[in-house]
């Protein structure tokens, strides 16, 4: 199984963070890759120091988060900022069509 998780809300980080763990717990031996894209505030997480222990935990179990290269324009983060694991993608949209595309299941808590 390959997943990709969709986040937008700064808010929901808690749940989805929870969710990808759950995942990964329940779906032992069957999930082959997981990625989080996050576009809209969403992406402000990515630097704060209150996600940065769970995001981490997760990229040590093969985890990868990605960043919308516009939602950071937009907001004003520079690529520096973000915590040193994530990606930056040109678009979060574009990057959720790509994964899907290539047979990942799409989830938005």
């Amino acid at each position: 199984m390959k997943v990709v998780f969709h986040i937008n809300e700064l808010e929901k980080w808690e749940t989805v963070l929870g969710n990808v763990n759950n995942l990964l717990i329940s779906g032992k031996g069957e999930i082959k890759s997981i990625e989080v894209v996050a576009n809209g505030n969403a992406i402000k997480a990515f630097v704060e120091t209150k996600y940065l222990i769970p995001m981490h935990e997760l990229v040590e179990k093969g985890v990868l988060f990605s960043s919308c290269q516009n939602a950071m324009n937009a907001q004003k983060i520079e690529k520096e900022a973000l915590h040193p694991f994530i990606q930056v993608v040109p678009a979060g949209v574009l990057r959720l069509v790509e994964l899907q595309t290539a047979d990942y299941a799409y989830i938005k808590p």
